[in-house]
């Protein structure tokens, strides 16, 4: 790769990244401990940064790990951060860490999630919720979004489908503006027509502060709350990518309902 192929892909990289996150090349220099003229400079391609400044760019700018290795590839640099499969020995202090988190949840559902979506583990009590589903939506790999929207998932089951399932939607297309690897467009695609249109007004029936997940039930009606926990010290691809959603109670009621269930 000759210097001014490289110097040209890191310029139309990083400009799209501070684009991307509305950041001035002024902020951008800031942040990394540079000059604004040195920030024009390499976007212009008249400069080509060394491996180190490349890495300070990026983390001034958030982003992802995945896509610094791509930042660094564009500018002519061996990746800085690792990629290990998930079943790699290395991890294992790290599997069973989460593991141990899912189960730590319980009575409540617990998943984590890979960049796409797609479950790499769950606890009893969600694999209880999703309990009667398509046994199709289940088969590696199930995607949570897929199996709470589809209509042989959960979608029936859920009284607010149409904002709690547009708030699903918004939250993927935000991922993957963020990271472009995530590769969510056929799946946005093919759930956005199984989704009601956004309605006009906020539902009375939200909690006043979070929008809950509604589901009917035989012990009536059930609300909860996810709340969402990434690994944001990680420096491995694979982990970085992973992201722990925990459903949580959102009355007494709900609460009741899996204490029960779990006995």
């Amino acid at each position: 790769m000759s210097a001014y192929t490289q110097a040209t892909g890191i310029a139309e990289a990083l400009r799209d990244w501070r684009e991307r996150q509305r950041v001035s090349q002024l902020e951008l220099a800031l942040r990394a401990g540079t000059t604004q003229r040195y920030v024009s400079f390499i976007e212009r391609g008249r400069s080509l940064p060394g491996r180190g400044m490349v890495v300070r760019l990026a983390e001034a700018l958030d982003v992802p790990l995945r896509e610094r290795n791509a930042l660094l590839l564009a500018a002519g640099y061996a990746p800085a951060y690792p990629q290990r499969a998930l079943d790699d020995p290395e991890l294992d202090p790290i599997r069973a860490a989460l593991e141990r988190i899912l189960e730590g949840h319980l009575p409540y559902p617990a998943v984590i999630t890979d960049i796409g979506g797609d479950l790499v583990s769950a606890n009893l009590a969600f694999e209880a919720l999703v309990g009667g589903v398509a046994p199709g939506l289940l088969e590696p790999p199930a995607n949570l979004a897929r199996l709470l929207l589809h209509p042989d998932g959960l979608a029936t089951r859920i009284l607010n489908l149409d904002e709690w399932g547009r708030h699903v939607l918004d939250a993927m297309r935000r991922k993957q503006q963020r990271n472009p690897g995530a590769d969510l467009d056929a799946l946005l695609e093919e759930l956005e027509p199984l989704v009601p249109r956004r309605p006009r007004e906020p539902s009375p029936r939200h909690l006043g502060f979070a929008v809950p997940l509604q589901l009917s039930s035989p012990d009536g009606a059930l609300e909860l709350l996810t709340t969402l926990t990434h690994f944001a010290t990680t420096v491995d691809v694979t982990i970085s990518e992973l992201t722990l959603e925990a459903f949580i109670p959102g009355d007494a009621a709900t609460a009741a309902h899996f204490t029960s269930a779990s006995g």
